[in-house]
């Protein structure tokens, strides 16, 4: 239990800063379900975290019924990340520096936040419960799914944000990848398998 809420802590904490300290300053777009909740915000204003829960929640339903386990190791994740991503919005007003090197610093943090809550079975959003899902049955590194997921996303924004802020954020999204990969192969050494 104290492994899971130090998970879901440092985990959320890293998502949140790196998406109100390089994400958002630079109207950059991450995958998935945090993907969308940006897209949310860059067009309607909306709560980042507050769309995430919302676009969440059937996802977490069909876990509900489908693995008790997944949904009660998840929604503590969905939460904490999404209170702390607007929670930590005062620090979307900071001199953000350069798109390149934000691109490549928020990657390494949202990838390295979504790393260490999957390894512990727990999931930001409903695109990592999803990817935690299919990865126990596909047995595909969930970091290689969630990457998939990523660019479909982007491709739905590529038609509302700018041109040239997709290629950073494309940019982004494969630094999210890797690094989630890595982080859940190396959790993957210690345990060898993800277990509830």
């Amino acid at each position: 239990m104290i492994k899971k809420t130090i998970a879901i802590l440092l985990g959320s904490g890293l998502l949140a800063a790196g998406i109100n300290m390089f994400i958002i300053p630079n109207h950059l777009l991450d995958g998935g379900i945090i993907g969308l909740g940006l897209i949310g915000k860059y067009v309607f204003e909306l709560k980042p975290g507050l769309t995430i829960i919302l676009l969440s929640v059937p996802l977490y339903t069909i876990a509900f019924f489908y693995n008790r386990d997944y949904f009660y190791n998840g929604v503590h994740g969905l939460f904490v990340s999404s209170f702390l991503i607007d929670l930590f919005r005062p620090l979307s007003t900071w001199d953000a520096p350069s798109i390149l090197v934000s691109s490549l610093i928020a990657g390494i943090m949202v990838g390295t936040g979504i790393g260490i809550m999957l390894s512990a079975n727990i999931s930001s959003g409903a695109s990592d419960l999803l990817a935690l899902m299919l990865s126990k049955v596909t047995h595909i590194n969930a970091g290689i799914i969630i990457f998939i997921f990523d660019c479909v996303v982007l491709l739905l924004g590529s038609f509302i944000i700018e041109e040239v802020t997709i290629f950073y954020s494309a940019i982004m999204v494969t630094m999210v990848g890797i690094t989630t990969s890595i982080i859940l192969t190396i959790f993957r050494k210690d345990r060898r398998s993800y277990r509830f």
